[in-house]
């Protein structure tokens, strides 16, 4: 009899777990508001920064009689991106008929004579026609390579393989042009040639390992998905909420 009142007892006390204090549920509900609202934030912020810059660079460019602003009593966003659009779109146009592409002929055969300019214009124009053009391959693959030393493995993202001006004074072996990039700004890094032996292919995007190379390693790709994050937080919060309702509930 003692023990069935013991077990009883244990049961009861199992069961009723205290509720989480007030600092918990707080805690709780900021997390979860902050997963919903900071990137939300951020990417807004993110936007209209560059919708601002656009404006104030092209703004002295229009004349103040056709400025929304002169006529409204408030400022509208957004006309210089839309005259950037609408002047980059001519330029296409104007580029793919024979009149324009002969101008732009004359005007890349003047850049060409000029010799600080020339290798500056050459290797700006091929960057662009490599990462817009659909018909080139940038980057497309992402693999790992030894660096900075032995048992160290780092991200690389691989581009076109050398031309044959290059590729014949390397050594006699298939080679990749890798271009590592920096933690948390991967616009800069280094850039080399590097057997394909030694390169391990990831089956990862090239958007996963940006993720993973601008988090230093928080956002680790097939770990976990930051909505699945966002449903624990809300889970979490909830079932704070229910055990403190239960707790103040009387127990008949």
């Amino acid at each position: 009899m003692m023990d069935d009142s013991n077990h009883i007892a244990g049961l009861s006390a199992s069961a009723v777990k205290p509720a989480p204090g007030l600092v918990s549920r707080i805690r709780n509900y900021f997390l979860t508001g902050l997963v919903v609202a900071g990137p939300v934030a951020v990417t807004v912020w993110l936007i209209w920064y560059f919708v601002t810059w656009v404006d104030n660079l092209v703004r002295p460019l229009i004349p103040v009689v056709y400025r929304p602003e002169t006529y409204l009593p408030v400022n509208i966003p957004g006309l210089g991106l839309i005259t950037v659009f609408v002047a980059l779109t001519l330029l296409g146009f104007l580029t793919a008929n024979f009149v324009g592409s002969k101008l732009v002929d004359f005007g890349e055969g003047l850049l060409s004579r000029m010799p600080i300019v020339r290798p500056i214009y050459r290797t700006t124009k091929q960057i662009f026609q490599t990462l817009f053009s659909s018909s080139e391959s940038s980057f497309r693959r992402v693999g790992l390579v030894e660096f900075p030393a032995p048992g160290m493995w780092s991200l690389v993202f691989l581009t076109q393989p050398p031309s044959p001006a290059i590729a014949g004074h390397l050594p006699q072996t298939e080679h990749v042009s890798a271009f590592l990039p920096c933690t948390p700004n991967p616009t800069t890094g280094f850039f080399f040639y590097v057997p394909r032996g030694d390169v391990i292919d990831l089956d990862i995007t090239v958007e996963q390992a940006m993720s993973l190379l601008i988090s230093a390693g928080i956002i680790q790709p097939g770990v976990e998905d930051p909505q699945n994050r966002l449903s624990a937080l809300a889970e979490t919060a909830r079932a704070a909420q229910a055990a403190r309702k239960s707790a103040a509930s009387p127990v008949r």
